[in-house]
């Protein structure tokens, strides 16, 4: 069959494929309606590819709940080594990662997963995993999908986010025919090229099915079309169409003989008309869009009995009696409650271990739906691991409401540690956004779990209690209950609630003794690696960053939250690692590197992952940064992070918001507005004794006139500078690393610091501050030199700002893929500035441009 009009698009895979046969792996996203020729347009790649190089073929099938790595399992069967063995044996999904990776390492291969708007989650996860690995391969990697098909919230489009900046992906967008194809296509037929193109949209499949017609009639729909080519075949040949399209969409030749008896002998008529395919030892259709079109036709009690007799067919043989996921489909397909509660738990169970939580969500939904009439704890268990799916997918409001049903059956059932650790968990669900009652859950199950006796479950509440202790920055009170739970969970032997313990226990710590807060959280590790807790791990590195940041130990927290981002990153723990990139953005903003702080906040609000809670730091670094360049955004960017803090009731987001929110009014000239945002925030951080958060608030009340003694516990820069001592306080600020405020402290000071502060107001691009301080000096009668354009701002050295901050980590003996993740640039990109520097210095070594930065230092 000819391809019409997609000579570009070959072009495009066939330099995809030469890059990554080079060493360079390249991924292929290749998008259109459908119908549009995807599957046609790689198949004609595959066939011309020089040298016949290995094309593996996976495809996600259209399933209400997906097999996890169902296109893997096809991709699996035509490799040797241990993927088969992995994915038959429900291995541990990091195996079964590793193990693709490791085939696509072996030798030059292209892997194609096609219907990838399908894919269950597990798949979607591999394949970010492969999409961020697949440059160091020499495999291309291609990926078909509908793009109308994708509404905001569809799953892939997180994946499609996630690949979006990277240099090995190639986007191929399928148009549809113009009238000249069509024209052609149409050839002898006595048929108007322009109405046929009107009717069908220029749609290959759509034309190719209206076209199919003997006699020259023109069907007015392709499903019209597709059901006309139907009425041809045998009525045996109709029966096994109708049972592909319910049992399928792709189904083994021996079930589909199994289940449709004698007329298993009409395939060859189906396959000889070319309405099914053969795909390996399956069958299937050749379009999806001419199974649902016969799919529509059959009646709804032949549905049920082609499904009973798939499932009886499934259970009956070896190989199959335990798969449960397609047993669990055709179990729900017949109304068979008890094959439903006999396969759905283990099908979702198999879903969770693979990481596809929404479809363990579904099947646990299919198996409670099914258990009425169970005993209370067996719905218990069932209610209690679907809210546990439920926390993962981001659906808190089911998972809350099923934590409080689960309790409640096993309180009427007389088990107090279940219902214990069921209102444990409720109010670790409640916590982010809920906290009075959050507070009220924990209360009721620490009440039930003392009076069962000590256990993991008290061990677990005590947890719960001191992480909300801790939240509202009551350090004495978490240190005391997290010691409690620390205690208690040691001699249970369970990892889990151990380290979260000693994560609660170290964290609360670092702001009391924060030695000892990090040989806490440094044991925490350990006992996470060993028990292979990754996420605990990635949040252990996100309180030691975030911590040390709130604190001003920034060197520290730039160490930690790099090192917890390349966690979370070579893990795909995308959720952690939104909150390290809020409070990378926040350090640095800190340290002057203001477009960075901008990329990373960016970064971490636009993952479809970030929840509300999550997401305020990196809020509360952009509306900052904003409202220091004087950005109108700036108000409503602000106004989102307070609305979320003050929802969270904890210190820890309400004092940093308020501290934001005064600045940004203090700015603006809105000295009223600063009051009413500092004054009760400065309250709080007085019971609180934090020494930055109440240090930054005392700062905003005193330049708004306010008239309050300063507590020696202040945090010397603040103090400082509240009591005059300017230059007291830009050195601390110096010392710290922190231009703009120490910028701020100069600009008090006497005229040579003002004029110091102005040239870093204008380095930093400080539109507000500088044309404030010009306004100062020029009123003094001082006439202050201009400063370069911000379009061409250098430094002594000539370097544009970020190549100057390329310079400066440079010196700090950090390689090229170091300083591209903490700047958050690609490594390519970090190449050409570093040669850039290295020209523009007149160096050739890292050693003599670190010496340069280390000059302008001294």
């Amino acid at each position: 069959m000819e391809l019409w009009e997609r000579e570009t698009e070959l072009r495009a895979l066939a330099a995809a494929w030469a890059e990554a046969r080079d060493g360079a792996g390249r991924v292929a996203l290749v998008s259109g309606e459908a119908g549009i020729g995807k599957s046609a347009l790689i198949e004609r790649f595959a066939q011309g590819l020089p040298g016949a190089p290995r094309v593996l073929w996976g495809v996600c099938d259209a399933l209400f709940t997906p097999r996890p790595f169902g296109p893997l399992h096809d991709v699996a069967a035509q490799l040797d080594g241990p993927l088969a063995a992995l994915l038959d044996t429900d291995g541990d999904r990091t195996a079964i990662f590793t193990a693709t990776l490791g085939a696509l390492h072996a030798r030059p291969i292209v892997l194609v997963f096609e219907d990838a708007h399908w894919a269950d989650e597990a798949t979607l996860d591999l394949l970010k995993y492969l999409g961020r690995r697949i440059q160091r391969t020499r495999a291309l990697l291609i990926l078909t999908y509908r793009d109308d098909e994708l509404g905001p919230k569809h799953p892939l489009r997180t994946l499609l986010g996630d690949m979006a900046t990277s240099s090995a992906i190639r986007r191929l967008t399928l148009k549809p025919l113009t009238v000249d194809a069509v024209r052609a296509l149409i050839g002898p037929r006595v048929v108007n090229a322009d109405v046929l193109h009107r009717q069908t949209g220029g749609n290959p499949f759509f034309l190719t099915e209206v076209l199919s017609n003997p006699g020259g009639v023109i069907s007015p729909t392709a499903r019209d079309a597709v059901l006309s080519r139907v009425a041809r075949l045998s009525p045996p040949g109709r029966n096994i169409l109708r049972t592909v399209a319910v049992v399928g969409p792709r189904i083994e030749a021996w079930a589909l003989s199994e289940i449709a008896g004698p007329d298993a002998r009409a395939v060859d008529e189906c396959l000889a008309v070319g309405m099914l395919v053969a795909q390996s030892e399956a069958l299937t259709f050749r379009h999806e869009l001419a199974r649902q079109a016969v799919l529509e036709t059959v009646p709804p009690q032949q549905i049920l009995a082609l499904h009973r007799r798939a499932l009886a067919v499934l259970q009956s043989v070896p190989n199959t009696r335990e798969d449960w996921t397609r047993i669990a489909h055709h179990a729900e397909g017949a109304d068979d409650r008890a094959a439903i509660l006999a396969a759905a738990p283990p099908a979702a169970r198999l879903a969770a271990s693979a990481g596809a939580h929404r479809a363990a969500v579904a099947w646990y939904e299919r198996a409670i739906q099914a258990a009425e009439g169970l005993p209370a704890t067996e719905r218990a268990g069932l209610i209690e691991a679907h809210a546990w799916e439920c926390n993962f997918i981001g659906q808190h409001a089911l998972a809350a409401a099923g934590r409080r049903e689960a309790a409640a059956l096993w309180r009427d059932a007389g088990v107090p540690r279940k219902q214990g650790e069921n209102l444990a968990h409720l109010a670790l669900t409640l916590a982010s956004e809920q906290m009075s009652e959050a507070w009220q859950a924990c209360r009721d199950a620490v009440a039930v779990l003392e009076e069962a006796g000590p256990g993991v479950e008290l061990a677990l509440a005590y947890r719960v209690q001191a992480m909300l202790h801790l939240f509202n920055h009551d350090y004495a009170e978490a240190i005391a209950v997290a010691e409690h739970a620390v205690a208690l969970a040691e001699p249970c032997g369970d990892a889990r609630v151990l380290a979260m313990a000693l994560d609660t226990l170290g964290t609360g710590r670092l702001y009391i003794d924060y030695e000892q807060g990090r040989a806490t959280l440094e044991r925490c590790l350990i006992v996470a690696r060993e028990a292979k807790l990754e996420p605990r791990v990635a949040t252990v590195y996100a309180n030691l960053g975030s911590t040390a940041a709130e604190l001003f130990r920034l060197d520290e927290a730039e160490r930690y939250l790099s090192t917890g981002y390349a966690y979370t990153t070579a893990r795909d723990l995308d959720a952690i690692r939104t909150y390290i990139l809020g409070w990378q953005a926040t350090v640095h903003l800190l340290r002057g590197r203001w477009d960075a702080a901008e990329g990373a906040a960016r970064e971490a609000l636009n993952h479809a992952l970030v929840s509300a809670a999550n997401s305020i730091p990196a809020r509360l670094a952009l509306g900052r940064l904003r409202a220091r360049r004087g950005d109108p955004e700036a108000a409503a960017t602000l106004a989102d992070a307070n609305t979320l803090a003050q929802r969270s009731g904890d210190f820890q987001n309400v004092g940093p918001a308020a501290a934001v929110q005064a600045e940004a009014a203090w700015l603006a000239g809105d000295l009223a507005g600063v009051l009413s945002q500092t004054q009760a925030a400065y309250q709080l951080a007085l019971g609180k004794r934090h020494p930055w958060i109440a240090g930054e608030l005392l700062f905003w009340l005193r330049r708004a006139g306010e008239v309050i003694d300063t507590p020696d516990w202040i945090a010397e820069p603040f103090a400082r500078h509240i009591a005059g001592d300017w230059h007291v306080a830009a050195k601390a600020w110096e010392s710290l690393g922190c231009p703009f405020e120490q910028a701020r402290a100069l600009s008090d000071g006497d005229t040579p610091a003002q004029l110091e502060a102005l040239a870093i107001f204008e380095r930093l691009g400080v539109r507000i501050q500088v044309e404030a301080l010009r306004e100062r000096l020029r009123t003094a009668g001082i006439a202050a030199p201009r400063g370069p354009r911000a379009a061409t701002r250098e430094n002594p050295f000539g370097l544009t700002m970020r190549q100057m901050e390329i310079l400066h980590l440079l010196g700090e003996g950090l390689s090229n893929g170091e300083i591209a993740a903490r700047l958050h640039l690609s490594p390519k990109t970090v190449d050409h500035h570093v040669s850039a520097v290295f020209a523009k210095l007149d160096v050739h070594s890292r050693e003599e441009a670190a010496a340069r930065i280390q000059s302008l230092r001294h």
